[in-house]
């Protein structure tokens, strides 16, 4: 039985509001989970404080038992110092100068170097 620590949304159209909770990673997102954990409300400011909920001492069990977060969630608990933080996005290469674009700014580097 894998476990997850996730979010299940709940509120109105428009409205979102997710509980924080403990479940079998086969079940639905709002479908049957095991404890209720803690509450994250996007609605209000970022630094209210019932913005993000959390039981901690629970979430401490359930990781120790072997639950994993989703990203969102370990997002979460990483900020709230309950694991380690991790890093998501390294920088995308995609978007580099390709091999001639690079020669090209090389060159005109070099012309200006040498024109001064």
């Amino acid at each position: 039985m894998a476990l997850k620590i996730r979010l299940t949304r709940g509120g109105a159209k428009k409205r979102p509001y997710y509980r924080i909770v403990i479940a079998e990673a086969t079940s639905p997102r709002d479908g049957r989970f095991l404890e209720k954990v803690g509450a994250y409300n996007p609605m209000v400011a970022q630094d209210h404080p019932e913005r993000l909920t959390l039981n901690e001492e629970r979430i401490k069990h359930w990781l120790s038992v072997g639950a994993q977060p989703t990203d969102r969630v370990a997002r979460f608990l990483g900020k709230a110092g309950l694991i380690e933080a991790r890093t998501y996005r390294e920088t995308p290469t995609k978007s580099a100068p390709k091999k001639k674009a690079q020669e090209r700014a090389k060159a005109a580097a070099a012309a200006a170097a040498a024109a001064e």
